[in-house]
């Protein structure tokens, strides 16, 4: 009989109902999980399920079955009719925490792409900005009569586009408010101009909010959308009462006085602000309504809002071309919530948000999941691994460190970029030039495919190495010799004296046991070593939770690099002379360029962010800890991948070469060559790079020309500051040398 039970079930499961083959695909991005994942967990191949999402095929007992319970259970978790569900306003803290939404269908970035550096656009260029970023810049229009009632529009530009497909946001993510002629207009991307009525800040809160329909949809299923963006300029500061630049008491507070007029009138509208308090990137809100939320984010350029070192000069732009940069920004990447740093860990958490709906079993109602979304760091922080935590912080308090202790690298973690440099050969003396390479994006490209800890770390003792499991290791590497080393599976002779270790950020080779995150430990591996730690603290929740985060960076600035006429299908030579003052066709794109870059290299540096004043002292803890994005072992082990994939290639090239690097610095590398390109050294056959190696190119990951200067220059420089080992990568550029170079 059992047997006979055993085939109705099979026969059933062979007739399995499936949803359609995009609703398959958006159940599985909803919940995080990446095809790799899917394909483990059915076991079979990624190609079987990436048919089965793109309609290709269809699945066949057993797996029908199972892979049916999978998208039935996340079709529960993430209903693709949502309800309306009641939401909190935001607490009184700085960022504003996500909230619960229902969950909704979406584009989400992929994160099952693998781990390849030359990765092309996963949309055209066009598509991903409401109007071609190439277009004109919008002209000046004179505001007819018609328009003057509230929320009139002006005309657009020919080619603008209509509208969003979600018409609570139709007029984009944000607009820049201006005073023309005594009247406020604000400038929306496309070329849009809008009347606002208000004639006070909290009126024009209010008009945001009704009337603007500003804002950007969701960038994930159990997401929300982002709030609207609103910019003022001094000609609108001054027009609703706030001063346009801060004093340097207030410059050193980072707002204005509580007791500010301007904000005792949100104060009486019953407008909140967050414990940041009004400063440069204020946030305005009121308690939720039902799924409604009420929240504003404002943007002052004059009180340094743009920092120039992220944003170029955009704060100086005009009304229209800033409300372009930062449009073109806000539709790539996301509307800035604050700095680009604090934009990166928003961009992080949107794509991975801490919390999700679920339908209440009783009630049929949508309320937040008891537990964290899968593939997220969840909604509370946890604390790190005393190795991975920087010198003041709490978790070393339980040691009892004597007061001046320095901890050494037996004691903690210290996986930093390089900053190396050796004396020339005589050989590289007789050579002309000295030429700079710089890796695009590195760190995003350290981040992609990278397989990072999600939740608290267990400590283990004298633990089996496993490449896989995300952790810091304790372990000896000083066995492991440069001049023998493992390129691909043939052992290859080098000159170790050359070459930096990869282990160290000073290049120097270890002594003796020292911590090391898990891309490291497993890179000694893969030169041919023998590795034994003798304690490890791993986390065996984990998952690859920046790859979403790296592919919409990757896209954004494939995207805008393209507008600027840089593109992937380039030959190297085109490259190089696309890439020739490719900032000057579009100098507001070039700052978008800007602010992309600082966004993926700020975001891996707020990982682990230190106080900042605050009264701070050290074993206390400090404002960041309360963030779930406080991980310093992530930070660690982009840092960690992004410096030993810059040595994989240095590998490669003296390998095949024989020509080492002169110095190293960050995600530069400087090399000696008789000519003045990058193609009088990087090897290339029939138009292909050496694999493995250096290769010339616009994506993240690939390298681009830093910069030339000629041999003589660099011996003049090291003999002017008598530093023989003076790290000349971070002057190949323009060839400027100052003294903090020489570390004075």
């Amino acid at each position: 009989m059992s047997e006979l039970f055993d085939a109705v079930d099979a026969l059933l499961a062979s007739r399995a109902t499936l949803p359609p083959p995009a609703e398959r695909k958006r159940l599985r991005a909803a919940h995080g999980l990446t095809i790799d994942e899917v394909a483990g967990a059915l076991k079979v191949r990624r190609a079987t399920v990436s048919g089965w999402e793109s309609g290709k095929t269809e699945p066949r007992p057993p797996e029908r079955d199972a892979y049916a319970r999978l998208l039935d259970k996340l079709a529960e978790l993430y209903p693709a009719a949502p309800a309306p569900a009641a939401e909190d306003g935001p607490a009184p803290d700085d960022p504003v925490p996500a909230t619960f939404t229902a969950a909704q269908p979406t584009e989400q970035a992929s994160a099952d792409g693998e781990a390849s550096e030359a990765v092309k656009p996963q949309v055209p260029a066009a598509d991903l900005v409401d109007a071609p970023a190439t277009a004109p810049r919008p002209a000046s229009t004179t505001r007819p009569s018609s328009s003057r009632r509230p929320g009139a529009r002006k005309a657009a530009p020919a080619g603008a586009p209509a509208g969003g497909a979600d018409p609570r946001f139709e007029n984009g993510p944000l607009a820049v408010v201006d005073v023309e002629d005594g009247k406020v207009l604000a400038y929306g991307v496309g070329g849009l101009v809008l009347d606002v009525p208000a004639k006070s800040l909290p009126s024009l809160v209010d008009w945001t909010l009704r009337e603007a329909k500003l804002g950007q949809p969701k960038l994930s299923g159990p997401g929300r959308p982002a709030d609207p963006l609103i910019v003022l300029t001094e000609a609108a500061l001054e027009r609703y009462g706030l001063p346009t630049a801060l004093s340097a008491e207030e410059k050193d507070a980072g707002r204005i006085p509580e007791g500010h007029k301007v904000i005792k009138q949100l104060t009486r509208a019953d407008w909140k602000l967050t414990k940041r308090g009004f400063g440069p990137w204020a946030r305005i809100y009121r308690p939720a309504k039902g799924s409604d939320r009420q929240c504003v984010q404002l943007c002052i350029p004059s009180w340094n809002a743009l920092d120039p070192r992220f944003w170029d000069h955009a704060a100086e732009l005009p009304p229209a071309e800033l409300t372009r940069v930062l449009g073109t920004y806000a539709t790539r990447v996301m509307t800035p919530r604050g700095s680009t740093a604090v934009t990166s860990l928003e961009l992080m958490t949107a794509l991975h948000p801490p919390t999700h709906a679920v339908r209440d079993e009783e009630t049929g109602a949508l309320r937040q999941a008891d537990t964290k979304t899968p593939g997220s760091l969840g909604s509370h922080p946890v604390d790190c691994a005393p190795p991975e935590a920087p010198n003041g912080h709490p978790v070393l308090n339980a040691l009892n460190l004597p007061r001046f202790h320095v901890r050494g690298p037996s004691e903690m973690l210290f996986e930093e970029v390089y900053d190396w440099a050796r004396p020339m050969t005589d050989a590289e003396c007789t050579l002309r030039y000295l030429v700079g390479l710089d890796v695009n994006m590195a760190f995003g490209a350290g981040a992609n495919g990278l397989n990072v800890g999600l939740g608290e770390p267990t400590h283990v003792k004298n633990p089996g190495f496993d490449p896989k499991l995300p952790g810091s290791w304790l372990v000896d590497l000083s066995h492991v010799d440069m001049s023998k080393v493992k390129a691909g599976k043939e052992w290859v002779a080098l000159d170790g004296n050359l070459l930096p270790s990869p282990f160290t950020p000073k290049g120097d080779r270890p002594t003796g046991p020292a911590w090391y995150a898990t891309p490291t430990v497993a890179y000694a591996q893969e030169l041919g070593y023998d590795v034994a730690p003798t304690e490890a603290y791993v986390r065996y929740d984990n998952g690859r939770y920046l790859d979403g985060w790296y592919q919409r960076l990757r896209d954004a600035y494939l995207a805008t690099m393209a507008d600027l006429g840089v593109t992937t299908d380039l030959s190297p030579e085109d490259f190089l002379t696309a890439m020739d003052g490719y900032r000057n066709r579009d100098p507001e794109l070039g700052i978008v360029i800007t602010a992309i870059k600082a966004t993926a290299k700020g975001g891996i540096g707020k990982l682990r962010e230190r106080p900042r004043g605050e009264g701070w002292r050290t074993g206390e803890r400090w404002r960041a800890l309360d963030r779930p994005t406080w991980r310093p072992d992530i930070r660690a082990a982009v840092i960690s991948r992004t410096r030993i994939n810059l040595h994989r290639k240095i590998v490669r090239h003296a390998a095949f070469t024989g020509q080492y690097p002169i110095a190293i610095m960050s995600d530069c590398v400087v090399y000696a060559a008789n000519g003045p390109s990058p193609l009088d050294f990087v090897p290339y056959r029939d138009g292909k790079p050496l694999p493995g190696g250096f290769k010339l190119g616009v994506n993240p990951g690939l390298v681009k020309h830093e910069g030339t200067q000629t041999v003589l220059w660099g011996e003049e420089v090291r003999e002017k500051f008598d530093a023989p080992e003076l790290n000349l990568a971070r002057s190949i550029k323009d060839g400027t040398v100052s003294t903090a170079d020489n570390g004075e």
